[in-house]
């Protein structure tokens, strides 16, 4: 047998490593070097003035005994349950844009409008919208002889309030240019199939429409589920902060009044932490059980 050996031609380019070496450093300095220090400061009892003194699992104990944590995770929880119909309704808003009609570009420039406009911006406007005396929700409910709640004072609507304006932010968004793009990838063939055998529209949807796109739907429930947890900052912080009564503080919020506004930086990292492992663990159950329902 003969063998070849090929030898290398000069000196080994180092240019790689340097187109490399700004995100790299970029990676560092934003996510590696916060993420070390985050588990450092969970060990210990900082306010950012005096020394640190560390306290062991003494932060992990306080969360888990403390009623606001729960609360908070359950105000987080409730608010993931918008996930879903925003799902149905960027995939029904997909399917109607994916109709060949005259104008059709302008209709999905205006429903992707929210995403691209500035989000304080946007929170402001709906905080006006739903104003108890001058707001156009309760305006318009006055003409039909209905009062309206106090959307963003009560306990009972402040929850359903920001689900519904997380609806219409997200509906039009990057789940369903996702959704489009799914659909544009479907083959013709297999509706025009449908259609010589009788399918109804419902029978196409169920057969052909959703099996295809499951894999979108899987990538948006995991990103969707990740940015759940994560979220309610932004709304919390502009519409209500956080009430009434706590009502509509998140996980994210409640980080960020212990470690910005009260400086319980140790408190706050071990909250973090928390965070990240039910997001963790969350996303490896999702990826484990609900993967086994795509079809590719």
């Amino acid at each position: 047998m003969l063998t070849t050996k090929i030898k290398p031609r000069g000196k080994p380019s180092y240019s790689g490593y340097l187109f490399v070496l700004p995100n790299f450093v970029g990676f560092l300095v934003f996510m590696l070097l916060p993420i070390v220090a985050a588990l450092v400061l969970a060990f210990v009892k900082w306010d950012m003035l005096s020394p640190m003194e560390f306290v062991g699992l003494a932060n992990f104990k306080k969360l888990l005994s403390e009623p606001d944590f729960w609360k908070y995770s359950y105000n987080t929880v409730f608010m993931m349950l918008v996930i879903p119909v925003q799902m149905l309704g960027s995939l029904f808003l997909a399917i109607a844009l994916n109709q060949k009609l005259k104008g059709i570009v302008g209709f999905r420039t205006v429903y992707f409008l929210p995403t691209i406009c500035a989000g304080v911006a946007l929170l402001i406007l709906w905080k006006w919208i739903y104003d108890y005396e001058n707001g156009l929700f309760n305006m318009m409910l006055a003409r039909l002889g209905i009062e309206g709640p106090n959307w963003l004072g009560s306990i009972a609507w402040a929850k359903p309030a920001i689900m519904i304006m997380t609806f219409w932010t997200a509906v039009g968004g990057y789940n369903m240019i996702l959704y489009l793009a799914s659909l544009q990838g479907i083959s013709p063939d297999l509706y025009e199939a449908a259609d010589i055998d009788g399918a109804s529209q419902w029978q196409r949807f169920w057969s052909i429409t959703w099996p295809l796109v499951s894999p979108t739907t899987f990538f948006i429930f995991i990103t969707s589920v990740i940015g759940g947890f994560q979220g309610g900052f932004e709304s919390a912080y502009i519409l209500t902060k956080g009430g009434p009564a706590g009502a509509t503080t998140t996980i994210s919020y409640y980080i960020y009044n212990h470690a910005y506004q009260w400086f319980n930086m140790g408190y706050a990292s071990a909250v973090s932490w928390v965070l990240f492992i039910t997001v963790f663990i969350v996303t490896a159950i999702n990826w484990k059980f609900g993967g086994k329902r795509v079809v590719y």
